[in-house]
């Protein structure tokens, strides 16, 4: 998850393709590491919140908010991540091994 946020130093509204093409990317990998039980269940909750997190900034992106404010809730997200993989060590690994 920190890798996949990490992509993005800093975003705006040029950024709607490659947000969209990393949400897509977390929902199927998420999808598989549940389904061949590399992760839990409860990993797999969590993790989807940030893939969430990632939606509602694209949406916001999309409505025309500031970048300043996308880039304060992606900042938000980042330091979900962190916490995230304090919680579930090696999630951001098994994530990554699928790109």
């Amino acid at each position: 998850m920190i890798s996949s946020l990490e992509r993005f130093g800093i975003i705006s509204s040029s950024s709607v393709v490659a947000i969209q093409e990393e949400v897509e990317f977390l929902l199927d990998t998420l999808e598989v590491l549940r389904a061949t039980n590399e992760i839990s269940n409860d990993a797999f909750l969590e993790a989807g919140s940030i893939q969430g997190g990632l939606t509602l900034i694209l949406n916001l992106l999309s409505q025309g908010i500031s970048d300043e404010e996308a880039n304060s809730q992606l900042l938000r997200l980042k330091e979900r991540a962190k916490s995230l993989n304090d919680s579930f060590p090696g999630l951001n690994d098994k994530i990554e091994s699928r790109r």
